[in-house]
């Protein structure tokens, strides 16, 4: 699974890097326009996953960094974090 979840950030972080190329030197007329939407519709992903998830940012030794990683990484960050101990329903 640790393959999947590096696989994952890292396939992330090339998306990434094609939005900023994009940004910086535009892609031909109609692809442009795309990766700009997707990098668009990822961000809002990410930022929905930082509200979803902040729970479990606390706590933790460097929760502004782990926030920049969920911004850029998204879920194959959050799936690395440790979860804290349900409580028990007896």
């Amino acid at each position: 699974m640790k393959v999947f979840w590096g696989l994952g950030r890292l396939l992330t972080l090339l998306f990434w890097l094609v939005v900023l190329v994009n940004l910086l030197m535009p892609f031909v007329h109609p692809l442009h326009l795309l990766v700009n939407l997707a990098g668009a519709l990822l961000l809002a992903v990410h930022l929905l996953e930082l509200l979803l998830f902040r729970a479990q940012f606390r706590g933790r030794p460097a929760p502004g960094r782990d926030r920049l990683r969920v911004l850029l990484f998204g879920i194959f960050h959050v799936q690395t974090l440790p979860t804290a101990p349900e409580a028990s329903h007896a």
